[in-house]
C-alpha cells in the first residue's frame, strides 16, 4: 500500500497547481482564531516558480489580450507587476482605502473575517482600456467584486480575472458569476 500524494488541481492544469501549492504554508489562526492563513510568500521567493506561474498566467489570457495589469493589495502587487513587465504593459494598483494621493473611486465589502474598502484612481484606466485583474487568494469574492467594479467604474474594460489559489469552499467563484475566473490552485 502506497501513501497517497495530493493531487494538486487548477484551471491551468495539475502542474501549475502544484507550483503554487509547493510554495504555500497554512497558518493556523492568522490574522484571527479559526482562519487558516494561506501564506504564499515562500512561493514568491522561488524565482523558478514565480517565473513558472507568471508565464502560465500570461500564456492563459494570451500576449496581446490585455492593456494594463490592475493588482490588488497587497500580495496582487507583486503577481501584477511580473505579468505587466512580462507582458510588456503597464501596471495599476488597487489600494486599501486612504493611500492614494489623487481623486478616486471606492468600492466596499465584507471579508470572511471583516469589512474593507478598496481605491482605485479615477483616471486609472483609458476608456475601454482592457485590464487583466489579479490577485493572490480568491476567497469569498468580495474584494474581486470591488476590485472588478472599480475597473469598469474608472473606464476600464475586464479582460480577465486571475488569481494564483482559490479556496473553493468559501465559494468566491460563484459569487463573481457568470465572470471567468482563472485559479492556478483551487484547494
Amino acid at each position: 500500500m502506497t501513501d497517497e500524494i495530493p493531487h494538486a488541481t487548477g484551471d491551468s492544469g495539475p502542474g501549475l497547481a502544484a507550483v503554487v501549492l509547493g510554495g504555500t504554508i497554512d497558518v493556523s489562526d492568522f490574522p484571527k482564531p479559526g482562519i487558516v492563513f494561506k501564506d504564499l510568500m515562500p512561493f514568491f521567493a522561488d524565482g523558478r516558480a514565480f517565473r513558472t506561474a507568471v508565464d502560465g498566467i500570461v500564456a492563459h489570457h494570451g500576449p496581446g489580450s490585455f492593456d494594463v495589469v490592475a493588482g490588488v493589495e497587497a500580495r496582487g502587487f507583486v503577481v501584477a507587476a511580473a505579468i505587466a513587465y512580462a507582458a510588456g504593459v503597464g501596471v495599476v494598483p488597487v489600494r486599501k482605502a486612504g493611500k492614494l494621493p489623487r481623486q478616486a473611486l471606492s468600492a466596499s465589502y465584507e471579508l470572511e473575517y471583516g469589512e474593507a474598502t478598496l481605491e482605485v484612481h479615477e483616471d486609472a484606466f483609458i476608456a475601454g482600456q482592457r485590464v487583466l485583474v489579479v490577485d493572490d487568494v480568491l476567497a469569498t469574492g468580495g474584494t474581486a467584486a470591488a476590485a472588478l467594479e472599480l475597473v469598469e467604474r474608472a473606464g476600464g474594460t475586464v479582460a480577465g480575472f486571475t488569481v494564483l489559489m482559490e479556496l473553493a469552499f468559501l465559494k468566491g467563484r460563484e459569487r463573481l458569476s457568470p465572470r471567468t475566473v482563472h485559479a492556478l490552485l483551487t484547494v
